[in-house]
């Protein structure tokens, strides 16, 4: 069994002009909610193993504040070809990682993260997901997390519509249980 999270980054700052968008920091809102992911991980014990991340500075922000809140020191690789990545190379990146990971995160971004965790997930039969499922589908927005589930020995063998939607919440869930 290999469990995946797919966390897209916290919502950044709006675009300035002479400011790469590569270099884009967090919002004050994308900290909060980064934070708020954390604490979900670990009151969930939602912990990865391994954590793959786009290079992007609101990527880096967004597992920065993400990992205080974890209860394991995760092995952390950043990558350059995870910045704006289509699925197809978030699948490689899935599929390449170590055998020995039983839980691996990509922190992101959109399109190619909804992207992937609509062709990896199968449609789900149980109500509870089924409402967790459509909700992913329609739109995931930043600092969304999915967390799914493949019945598989080595990530190698991660296909499309192979895995089970586990969980799926998005900062808007935890921000209205809060209020």
């Amino acid at each position: 069994m290999k469990r995946l999270f797919l966390l897209r980054h916290a919502k950044a700052s709006r675009e300035e002009p002479g400011l790469n968008d590569r270099d884009r920091p967090l919002a004050e809102r994308g900290r909060n909610d980064a934070a708020r992911i954390g604490r979900l991980l670990h009151e969930e014990i939602y912990i990865p193993d391994t954590i793959l991340c786009s290079t992007s500075v609101r990527t880096r922000e967004t597992l920065e504040l993400i990992l205080p809140e974890l209860s394991a020191r995760p092995i952390v690789q950043y990558r350059s070809e995870l910045y704006l990545a289509a699925a197809e190379t978030i699948l490689a990146a899935v599929r390449g990682a170590r055998h020995e990971a039983g839980a691996l995160m990509i922190v992101g971004h959109n399109p190619g993260l909804e992207d992937c965790a609509r062709e990896l997930v199968r449609e789900p039969t149980g109500r509870r997901i089924r409402k967790r499922y459509a909700t992913m589908t329609e739109k995931f927005p930043t600092c969304a997390l999915a967390v799914i589930d493949f019945d598989v020995e080595h990530w190698s063998g991660v296909a499309a519509n192979g895995g089970e939607l586990e969980f799926f919440v998005r900062p808007k869930d935890l921000r209205d249980t809060q209020a």
